[in-house]
Formats: structure tokens, sequence, C-alpha cells
């Protein structure tokens, strides 16, 4: 595929891709993808994906009720919590705006390790990175925005969310559709949104403008972008995923080139490139 090549011309020094089919097959692939890079709030799919495992293994449940008050597992996830950005303060009543949330997440996980008495970053690599040969993948930081990986263990990743083997599928299917439909919120780097649809932990694209994937990516693509210059997308309809990674941070230069790199691989996907 000529479109991953295309990271070529990106204003950055070193970037890696991957295009993962739905069986978990590598369509292409462009760059180091070897190299580990932080992932910035890429990382909030993997805290989600290890949330949803223990949610299967008992330790909580979705409706387990979480502060602030009136919350609950399922609001930490779909960022309607009603928690600010980075501080723990409570903006909103719960369920009633989308409310973009690092604190969420790390309140989340603060969740699981009170229910599960295991750190979070323990729990996360015997459950999930573990399982899928994660090797390169370790989660430093805030469980929010502190994880490196590299593209080779994103694609392996990128083929579980397609074809699940840790979590039940329909588990899979009902956090990658939207959560709390119709609320309105900040879709960081892109602006107010209405709707700004977010399923548990996946951000559902929908019909939002603008946004990071691509003009022609279909309504129930989900997955997430990272401040570090990172992102990982699913598009149910192509029947495929796509992970790109690179070391300049995000800002208009990936506003500019991500969508259109994006249309490029679908474009080719569909074998109209």
């Amino acid at each position: 595929m000529d479109s991953v090549r295309l990271i070529d011309q990106w204003p950055v020094t070193n970037a890696a891709t991957a295009v993962i089919a739905a069986d978990g097959t590598v369509r292409a692939a462009h760059g180091d993808t070897g190299r580990r890079y932080p992932l910035a709030s890429v990382t909030k799919l993997l805290t989600a994906y290890t949330a949803l495992i223990a949610v299967e293994e008992g330790v909580v449940e979705l409706d387990t009720p979480v502060w602030p008050e009136g919350a609950t597992i399922r609001h930490l996830l779909a960022h309607t919590s009603g928690l600010g950005f980075d501080a723990p303060k409570v903006l909103a009543e719960p369920g009633t705006r989308r409310l973009y949330s690092n604190a969420g997440f790390e309140q989340l996980t603060a969740e699981l390790e009170k229910h599960s008495g295991i750190p979070f970053a323990d729990y996360q690599a015997e459950a999930l990175l573990g399982p899928l040969g994660m090797r390169g993948t370790a989660l430093t930081g805030s469980p929010a925005a502190g994880a490196h990986s590299t593209v080779d263990d994103l694609v392996r990743f990128a083929a579980e969310l397609q074809r699940p083997t840790l979590l039940d599928p329909r588990t899979v299917a009902e956090a990658t559709t939207v959560a709390f439909p119709d609320r309105a919120g900040v879709l960081p780097g892109f602006g107010h949104q209405k709707p700004n649809d977010w399923g548990l932990g996946f951000e559902i694209r929908d019909h939002k403008s603008p946004h990071w994937t691509g003009a022609t990516s279909s309504p129930r693509t989900f997955g997430h972008f990272g401040q570090s210059g990172t992102f990982l997308w699913v598009d149910p309809d192509a029947s495929a995923a796509c992970v790109v990674l690179a070391d300049r941070d995000f800002g208009p230069w990936a506003t500019e080139a991500w969508p259109p790199f994006t249309d490029a691989v679908l474009a080719e996907l569909r074998g109209q490139g």
C-alpha cells in the first residue's frame, strides 16, 4: 500500500505506521515499527480495555458506584462523570455532559485498585499486555496518558479490538457503541462537538466535523489520538484498523496531515487508490 508512505512527507523526525485487517493480518507497514513512542492519550484505550477485562472478571461492574457521588464505572469510562480535565474537581452532575477527563481515568484506575487489591499497572500487564505479547508496552505514568508502546505491539491490540480473544465480543461491541447519547462537549484539538459521541473509553467518530480521522471514515469508526502525535482507529466498515506513532506533538500539522492520510489508506483498502 503506497498510502502508508505518506508519513515520509510529514514534518516529523520519526514516524511509523501499520494497517491491520480484521483477521489480524498486517496489510502494510512503514517506518521502524519496533521503536517505542509515548502514547499520550492513546493510553486510554489500553486502560479502558483493561477495565473491561476487570468487569468481565467480576472485579467491578459497569454500574458500580464510584466517586463523584452519583457516578459509576460506566460514567468514568464515557467521560460523563462530571470530573474536570486534569483536576479531580466536579464540574457537572454525572451523565449530563461529556467532559473529557484525564482525572476521570485516574479515578477509574483508583477504583479498580481498591476493588482488586492490585496496582493497576500490574493488573494491566497480567490481564492485557502479557496475553497479547505486548512486550514493548509499559504503563509508567498516568493511566490517562502515561504508556509507551510500539507499532508492533499496537498491531496486536488492533487485532484484538477487531476479533476479541480476551473479552466477549458483546462487551467490545458495547464499549464501541455510543454511551450516554446526545451529550455535547469539546473534542480536544478539534473544538466543540454536538454531539460529542463516546463509547466506554473509545471515541466514536459518528458525524463529527472537524475530526482527526478521514472524511471517508465510516461513522462507526472508533479509537483515540494522543497529544504526542499518535493515533489508533478501527473502521468496522472497512474491516481494518490503522496505527500511527510519531515523535512530534499534536498540532496544526496533524490536523492537516492525518485526515488525508486516513482517506488515502481507506481508498487503497477499497481498491480506489
